[in-house]
């Protein structure tokens, strides 16, 4: 069944893309660097208004669950016995939150080195790469809960995320 619109899907990817290029260009290629970290910004800026406006899925509404539901949800994990959602779980869209904001949060700080005011800051500098740091953890995190959730649930996450669908919904799942 269809679940992720190209929308997602091509945002995600080129965030994924986006942050890696800017990875790879915060040590060589320096000059690529700040344009490359606009885009990424730009792009996590449309997926916050497609998360708003888009389809069903892609929508804060469906995938952002209230702490009480993540902690049950969490809990269930925790005894594996937790759902399978046909969209993002309780975990997995708090995540989602959570490297949007460290995404915004290194391009923030790096857009204000570039500023007359931070030009140069080292404590400013030290932040940005802190943050760039905890943006690669949390993709780590992030990364080890879709392999572990495509295990459990026996479904593809990353192939899901490609094509977009996922195998039919089941009367235990939670769409």
């Amino acid at each position: 069944m269809k679940v992720w619109d190209a929308a997602v899907r091509g945002l995600h990817w080129v965030l994924a893309a986006g942050i890696a290029a800017a990875w790879l260009t915060s040590e060589r290629w320096t000059r690529w660097h700040a344009p490359v970290g606009y885009g990424v910004l730009a792009v996590v800026g449309l997926r916050i208004i497609w998360g708003c406006v888009g389809s069903p899925y892609a929508r804060f509404r469906q995938f952002v669950r209230s702490p009480a539901d993540t902690a049950r949800y969490a809990a269930q994990w925790l005894r594996a016995r937790e759902p399978r959602y046909l969209g993002h779980n309780p975990l997995g869209g708090w995540m989602a939150l959570v490297l949007w904001a460290c995404v915004v949060g290194v391009g923030a700080t790096g857009g204000l080195l570039n500023t007359d005011r931070f030009w140069g800051d080292e404590g400013m500098h030290s932040l940005h790469g802190a943050l760039a740091w905890m943006l690669l953890a949390l993709i780590a995190v992030h990364l080890s809960g879709v392999i572990f959730a495509s295990v459990r649930h026996r479904e593809n996450l990353v192939r899901a995320m490609f094509s977009g669908s996922k195998r039919e919904a089941q009367e235990s799942d939670v769409s």
